[in-house]
């Protein structure tokens, strides 16, 4: 059965780091304004971070859909 959903199969850790190496830490923190990609930001202490809120888990992958539209 195929998913309608475009991030199925995609680990967050995946979908971060592909948008880390496309735009990098600070254009990420530009679009989604939280501490952990200002400061230090490491992809550990991101995925900490977003896994326990939504709202930013949900802005770093509507961006990763912005940035990699699907054919």
């Amino acid at each position: 059965m195929h998913s309608n959903d475009p991030l199925h199969g995609l680990s967050l850790q995946a979908i971060l780091t592909a948008l880390v190496e496309r735009i990098g830490w600070e254009d990420l923190a530009r679009h989604v304004d939280v501490r952990c990609f200002k400061h230090e930001p490491s992809l550990k202490s991101s995925l900490t971070f977003l896994r326990k809120t939504p709202w930013a888990r949900s802005k770093v992958e509507a961006l990763y859909l912005q940035t990699f539209p699907r054919p």
